[in-house]
């Protein structure tokens, strides 16, 4: 479904440790937006819900709803760390254009 980066997965984990309100995983999910025409979002998500697909990688899990799946299928989520960029990378085999922020595509 969607590979995720050993960066990835620690970021994550990070995230899930540090997080001020309980977490069972990252939500993955494609929205309406962005200069591109559709945005990449992530938030802390407590629950599974009905139609989710969850991955699961290193004990740490992502849920990725069903409008989304189609947009992610194929997806390699990274992490980097570096002077003039952090943060999560998306890379969509899926997106025939990807804005300069890699967060928006279409």
């Amino acid at each position: 479904m969607i590979t995720l980066t050993p960066d990835a997965i620690s970021a994550a984990r990070t995230i899930l440790e540090t997080a001020k309100t309980p977490a069972d995983g990252l939500r993955i999910l494609v929205e309406a937006g962005g200069c591109s025409g559709f945005t990449y979002k992530m938030d802390l998500e407590s629950a599974t819900r009905e139609g989710d697909n969850v991955v699961e990688a290193d004990g740490v899990k992502f849920f990725i709803d069903e409008l989304s799946l189609d947009f992610v299928k194929g997806m390699r989520v990274d992490f980097v760390s570096s002077l003039e960029k952090s943060g999560f990378v998306f890379e969509n085999p899926n997106a025939t254009t990807q804005c300069g922020c890699g967060k928006s595509f279409a």
